[in-house]
């Protein structure tokens, strides 16, 4: 098979691997009809995340026809149109049977393991993402092994298009799951920092949530300009503006958002010091978008973190959260829990994700695509691959 394969940061291709083959009772073979690039993958291939070796193939967010299925799969057969959540979960361990798949204790076999003299507590496996996550084989490839099939693939009903229920494999979900733990309800003012797939989809849920105001902080004049446009939000330009925080809190009666959503994680835009620390590791993350956040959120609010962060983060207005009482609510996505609902949001025509698409490009064509979104050209905001 052809798979997108990591050489080296900024160094990606697609090659030519053996045919994946079933080596549990309850794995399937999923040819792959329709995968994407994600935010999160770029991480990787900026040699931003500790983990990756050379060979590993790409990917976490796909779908496909199931072509072969072992002997203890009962929840999908073979011929089942399947989108597989980016997480890899057993379905009865401590923290599955409640429904925090993301924690997973029996799918990651690095979970407990010492690498570069720090013990690692990653938490459930992940395709595509590491070996500090399983070192899972991806899913930009033509076929992939996917584990535990009677927990995660979920069977997609006729008339939805590939496109319409990709997203649900991580940023759809991500984002909705960042906007329940921001409490967002009818009448809701909201910041969203980060106008790329995962903020987009946060506004999208928010919306259907019923926020009344959103916020959206970026600095792609591009990315502000469509989510201003398809979601109705407030844009605020990071590079135009040094405090973002002080208009939304002038807006809001001076009183700032009910909740922050941090979209944007560890490698957020930041100042010369933190840019300086991190690239000598002193640093794990950039802190700007955090304190940003404190900073607009009102007093008993809730920070919610679905942006990837790793290490330690310079500069932690921690003695700012406390004293205005806030909550803070993060961590990697219990898929599962929320691909049902979500799939019916779009059934019922609440949700649209596939909007946010704004390249396709066969498989063969992704290493191209890595460095149209990487750099944002184009304008480029999600990229879809077809093998």
């Amino acid at each position: 098979m052809r798979a997108l394969t990591y050489h080296k940061a900024h160094h990606v291709s697609v090659d030519t691997h053996p045919d994946p083959i079933l080596q549990d009772p309850d794995d399937i073979i999923l040819r792959v009809t329709a995968t994407a690039i994600c935010g999160s993958d770029l991480h990787l291939f900026r040699g931003k995340v500790p983990g990756m070796e050379a060979g590993d193939i790409l990917g976490h967010e796909f779908m496909g026809i199931v072509e072969d299925v072992g002997p203890g799969v009962t929840k999908v057969k073979r011929g089942d149109r399947v989108v597989v959540p980016f997480t890899i979960a057993c379905g009865h361990c401590f923290f599955c049977e409640k429904a925090m798949y993301a924690a997973c204790e029996t799918t990651n076999p690095s979970r407990g393991t010492i690498m570069n003299k720090k013990s690692i507590r990653s938490g459930s496996g992940m395709f595509g993402y590491t070996h500090l996550y399983g070192g899972y084989a991806g899913g930009q490839a033509e076929l992939v092994r996917v584990p535990r099939a009677n927990v995660g693939p979920l069977v997609l009903p006729a008339g939805l298009a590939d496109e319409q229920v990709l997203f649900l494999s991580d940023i759809l979900p991500t984002g909705y799951q960042a906007v329940l733990n921001a409490e967002v309800g009818p009448g809701s003012t909201v910041a969203i920092f980060g106008a790329g797939p995962v903020g987009l989809m946060a506004a999208a849920c928010a919306r259907m949530q019923g926020a009344e105001r959103i916020f959206m902080i970026d600095h792609h004049a591009y990315r502000l300009a469509f989510a201003r446009a398809t979601y109705g939000v407030e844009t605020i330009n990071f590079d135009e503006v040094d405090d973002p925080a002080a208009l939304m809190i002038e807006a809001t009666d001076y009183r700032g958002v009910d909740a922050s959503i941090d979209a944007i994680g560890f490698e957020a835009k930041g100042s010369l010091l933190e840019t300086t620390l991190t690239n000598l590791k002193l640093e794990g993350a950039s802190g700007v978008a955090l304190r940003q956040a404190i900073a607009a959120t009102r007093r008993g609010g809730v920070i919610s973190v679905p942006g990837v962060y790793a290490g330690f983060i310079h500069g932690f207005m921690f003695g700012d959260a406390f004293d205005k009482g806030l909550t803070f609510k993060m961590g990697q996505t219990h898929t599962q829990r929320y691909m049902p609902e979500l799939l019916q949001a779009i059934q019922e025509g609440k949700l649209h994700p596939d909007v946010i698409i704004s390249h396709r490009l066969p498989l063969a064509e992704a290493a191209r695509g890595y460095e149209i979104f990487n750099e944002k050209k184009e304008d480029c905001r999600k990229v879809v691959l077809t093998p």
